[in-house]
């Protein structure tokens, strides 16, 4: 399993192509954007677009899914079952300010806390960890100690609270009892700025309890 990252969007969010090297089968996390050169990459790679996984519904991480669903209109989309409003509502995604680009749409798949499922070949687990929305979401392969955290836990740091659906109560207990329980070693990639480790953010996140 190969990781990459693209800081894409008008955020700079980071965007993960997670693909099988074999197969060329590919997920994409958190599409903030869809540039011709992902396009292309995809294309010279003979990438095989397999998912798109959304840890929350705003703006800047489900801008590029009108794109995808041009290019690759049967390309299943996962999301929180406790997202359905935020992905549906322009006004609650922020989209609605990039009239071309507003987003009122349906996911293929929506996920319960602790809900696991296989795609390309790779176990992922759901875990719901509200606090930035209502419905934020890790995706965690636990076969390869790989956690997906989109806005919930940063490198040093948590994503805000004080938008739409938010709460800093919750946001809190994501992170303190249920991220912060996953193994030291696992590595984090957050929905913007640089990796990190469940161990580094017990010694170093000012958020933790």
């Amino acid at each position: 399993m190969k990781i990459e990252c693209y800081g894409i969007g008008p955020l700079g969010t980071n965007c993960y192509f997670v693909r099988q090297e074999e197969t060329k089968e590919l997920l994409i996390i958190d599409p903030g954007d869809f540039p011709d050169y992902l396009r292309r990459y995809i294309v010279t790679e003979k990438l095989i677009p397999s998912a798109v996984l959304l840890t929350h519904g705003h703006f800047d991480h489900i801008l590029g899914l009108r794109g995808w669903r041009v290019d690759y209109k049967d390309i299943p989309v996962y999301i929180s079952e406790a997202e359905k409003d935020m992905l549906r509502d322009p006004s609650l995604n922020g989209t609605q300010d990039y009239r071309e680009y507003a987003i009122s749409m349906e996911a293929d798949h929506y996920l319960k806390d602790g809900e696991t499922f296989s795609l390309i070949g790779e176990k992922i687990t759901f875990l719901q960890t509200p606090g930035h929305t209502a419905g934020s979401g890790c995706y965690y392969f636990s076969d390869h100690g790989v956690l997906f955290s989109g806005d919930t836990l940063f490198h040093g740091s948590v994503g805000r609270w004080d938008m739409a659906t938010g709460s800093y109560e919750d946001l809190m207990d994501s992170l303190n009892n249920k991220l912060l329980a996953l193994p030291d070693e696992t590595v984090v990639y957050p929905g913007h700025e640089s990796e990190t480790t469940i161990a580094e953010e017990k010694k170093f996140n000012p958020y933790v309890r």
